[in-house]
């Protein structure tokens, strides 16, 4: 992953895109409901919220059922179209539009609240894309990074993992144990993308297998 990412963002295409959307839907429902009551917890109502690379949608759309103003913006088209089709079929609106996250196609200072989670580790340009979120974040807002912790363990992911079955099981195990995990960031090495932008006042969390990276504008 970490020789990918040197030459372009990390992205998922065509087929895999499907796959991934079939796949996964039911397994990440629960965790996508977390991290949206944690972004709530961080907001007020009509709030203006980003999500930056999406991929299926899930977190923007579980974000707009509690009635916040959405935008996703996602590499890829094909996941941008899946967005699209099941925010219809959740019966809530979010503006999905195709985009770089290192040149995000938003106004400055307009979103409350920035969301990344699971994606961080694909960027080319990983300065730049914080770079982007402060210039699209208004003064007082907040981001949020949510991501892979390299230094979890594989005790931390057998215990993240004990509750599934079946294929899925494995095939999500050896991910976090191989290409997820070593292209994944310590809290030493955000700490050092960090100190490379606008924002100066951040706290870090781990939490089981993940970093949870607030930023404050």
């Amino acid at each position: 992953m970490k020789n990918i990412r040197k030459n372009k963002d990390i992205g998922i295409y065509g087929l895999a895109a499907k796959w991934y959307d079939r796949n996964t839907r039911k397994s990440r429902l629960v965790e996508m409901q977390g991290y949206a009551n944690e972004v709530t917890s961080h907001v007020s109502a009509d709030a203006n919220i980003l999500e930056v690379a999406p991929g299926p949608g899930y977190l923007s759309i579980e974000l707009a059922k509690k009635g916040f103003n959405v935008t996703g913006v996602e590499i890829s088209p094909d996941f941008v179209k899946i967005a699209r089709n099941n925010a219809k079929e959740a019966n809530v609106s979010v503006d999905f539009k195709e985009g770089n996250a290192s040149n995000l196609p938003c106004e400055d200072n307009f979103f409350d609240f920035i969301v990344c989670s699971a994606a961080f580790k694909n960027f080319k340009e990983p300065v730049k894309v914080l770079c982007e979120m402060h210039r699209v974040l208004k003064q007082g807002g907040t981001s949020l990074i949510i991501d892979m912790n390299r230094e979890t363990t594989n005790e931390d992911i057998n215990n993240e993992i004990s509750e599934m079955k079946g294929f899925d099981k494995y095939f999500v195990k050896f991910s976090f144990m191989t290409f997820l995990r070593k292209g994944a960031y310590t809290k030493e090495e955000f700490e050092t993308l960090l100190k490379e932008t606008p924002f100066k006042d951040y706290n870090i969390k781990k939490e089981d297998i993940s970093l949870y990276v607030y930023l404050f504008k």
